[in-house]
């Protein structure tokens, strides 16, 4: 089973500068590769330049300039090339499926946060001492840097990416071999409905609530936005203050982002640690929050209807402050790695159909939060018939296996 494990690092004030330096260069050369694609395209007859022609120059660069790229790991820099090739390869892709296509675009260096090592002892090297001891990571170019390991590495560890998030610097190991650690059987399947209201309600009758971290913090959010738009475009990116701004907003959204993923997580631990088979619907996130389309007014060129977009923008907003595609690939993981199994069930008519005589009518959710059925009469909360029903399909799904 293969694992990834994300620690804090905690670098001096010397290697915090080198660890800017780093990805400073990284960006530069992943640029500089964009460019000669792009030129080399454009200008002599539509050649395609591809990775292996773009590593075979590294050597040559490196030699140009040391004092910025032969400093770094020779294995790093392919890495930061084979991932512009992965991005062309997605552009044309795209652009055969006939999909928009999102053309690879340059990286400012405040948008360039990551740097992948390869190989464990390649340019970098992880110190396997005991979980409680003093824990390091060797790079090379920046030194021995100090981590705050917070539980042990299983497994043996294939790669190392180095990122930024903010002021904050991380480590994450990707580890392949790692032993699956089974929870003994509890012989209970249950089935989950995810909502706005409610995060999730279970078969069981619990309704677990939304945390709504967005909420929490839109006025914070809203006047720290407020106050980098006053910068004039003439002097954003320039300035002290402009700068110090923007980290504000930042802050607040790593912040949420922090506080969503650690519900999505000790929810996803308790389910798994309860249950043995765990049913949700699935969903397609992308698409429930896709905007509505504009509706032109037959009457009045030009003009257009109402489509119900402010409406439909709230609801957006709180299905991704929810974090419900999140939650779920957690959920799969952890339920993987205690030998739990995860069913997705078809979502349609979860909420419309009725689960003692099997109806299915729009009508018969009277409102968001009630169900009533038109020809029993049952009664019961909508989201709490929607996580029955889909408890009920994946019953019928464990059936056809076996």
């Amino acid at each position: 089973m293969i694992r990834a494990y994300k620690f804090l690092l905690r670098p001096t004030a010397r290697q915090t500068v080198a660890l800017g330096e780093m990805l400073r260069d990284h960006c530069s050369l992943y640029n500089g590769a964009i460019q000669e694609r792009r030129d080399a395209y454009r200008h002599t007859s539509k050649t395609t330049v591809r990775y292996g022609d773009q590593s075979a120059q590294l050597k040559d660069i490196r030699a140009f300039d040391p004092e910025r790229q032969g400093r770094w790991s020779f294995s790093s820099q392919q890495a930061t090339l084979r991932r512009l090739d992965k991005a062309f390869a997605a552009f044309f892709q795209r652009v055969k499926a006939g999909q928009t296509p999102g053309y690879p675009r340059f990286k400012g260096v405040g948008h360039f946060d990551t740097v992948t090592f390869p190989k464990d002892g390649d340019g970098c090297r992880w110190d396997s001492t005991p979980h409680d001891a003093q824990t390091r990571v060797r790079l090379q170019g920046v030194g021995h840097v100090r981590v705050h390991q917070h539980r042990p590495v299983k497994g043996r560890v294939k790669t190392i990416s180095i990122k930024r998030e903010g002021r904050r610097w991380y480590v994450v190991l990707s580890c392949d071999q790692v032993p699956a650690e089974s929870l003994p059987a509890t012989g209970s399947i249950i089935g989950i409905d995810m909502g706005v209201e409610h995060f999730l309600t279970t078969s069981d009758g619990v309704h677990i609530a939304s945390p709504r971290f967005l909420g929490a913090v839109a006025d914070d959010l809203a006047e720290a936005q407020r106050h980098l738009a006053r910068f004039p475009q003439r002097t954003r990116r320039r300035t002290k203050k402009h700068r110090a701004a923007a980290r504000r907003v930042a802050r607040i959204h790593a912040k949420i982002r922090r506080q969503r993923l650690d519900h999505a997580y000790k929810t996803a631990l308790a389910l798994v640690g309860d249950h043995d088979v765990i049913a949700h619907e699935r969903l397609n996130t992308a698409g429930m929050t896709r905007a509505p389309k504009p509706k032109p007014d037959p009457e009045t060129p030009g003009a257009f209807l109402p489509n119900g977009s402010a409406a439909k923008a709230g609801l957006n907003r709180s299905i991704l402050d929810a974090g419900w595609g999140v939650f779920l690939v957690i959920l799969a993981h952890k339920a993987e790695s205690a030998g739990r199994t995860v069913i997705a069930v078809d979502p349609r008519n979860t909420s419309r159909t009725c689960p003692d005589c099997g109806h299915v009518a729009k009508e018969n959710r009277a409102t968001q939060a009630k169900f009533e059925c038109t020809v029993c009469g049952f009664a019961a909360n909508a989201d709490h018939v929607g996580a029955t029903n889909v408890l009920n399909r994946a019953g019928l799904a464990l059936c056809d296996v076996a």
